[in-house]
């Protein structure tokens, strides 16, 4: 399968890139999952991620956001030490803060898919990028997101990782025109995904 060429070969990252990134996510649970791996990669690569992603599930209660909302100081103190995540504190702190603005956003909005999806027009911003060099690390989209965001209470989510999490999420398609993976997600879609 051709590809983006960021993947690699390693099989965990191509299994990311072929059947995850830049598909449409409307799970709510999912998009937090996102968030929470996102906010966590800061500094770091996304393989380093992946590889630690079962880890992550289980240490953060299957990323139930009202669960992870809930967590005292001593969960984070007991998450900090588990070797099966990034042990960082300020970034298991900010899973906690944005665990609680998340729920917010789904008690105003009815979903927080909804409320992310109102950012692109209810429906992926597709791009026809031929090369890596091409591709941003941040967008007009991002930016109005991240900055909304942080308005809401979310930390260690700036522009940079909000559009990686567009990137994953599907909220933007990414795949060059050459990657196998192009011609199916750059397919317009017949309806938006959310109408008011």
């Amino acid at each position: 399968m051709a590809g983006c060429g960021w993947e690699g070969t390693d099989p965990l990252y191509r299994q990311y890139h072929d059947t995850e990134w830049g598909v449409p996510v409307l799970d709510d649970t999912r998009l937090f999952e996102f968030i929470v791996l996102e906010s966590a990669q800061a500094g770091l690569s996304w393989l380093t991620i992946l590889r630690k992603r079962s880890g992550y599930r289980q240490a953060f209660d299957y990323f139930d956001p009202k669960v992870v909302a809930t967590w005292s100081a001593q969960d984070i103190v007991k998450r900090v030490a588990n070797p099966a995540i990034i042990r960082n504190h300020a970034k298991i702190t900010a899973a906690v803060t944005n665990a609680q603005a998340f729920l917010r956003i789904q008690q105003e909005w009815g979903s927080f898919a909804r409320y992310l999806w109102h950012f692109a027009g209810n429906r992926p911003e597709i791009h026809h990028y031929t090369t890596r060099s091409e591709v941003p690390s941040t967008s007009s989209l991002s930016n109005r997101l991240a900055g909304d965001l942080k308005q809401r209470g979310f930390r260690f989510f700036g522009p940079t990782i909000c559009y990686a999490f567009c990137q994953a999420t599907g909220v933007v398609m990414d795949h060059l025109v050459t990657c196998d993976r192009y011609s199916t997600l750059s397919t317009p879609l017949p309806r938006l995904f959310f109408s008011d």
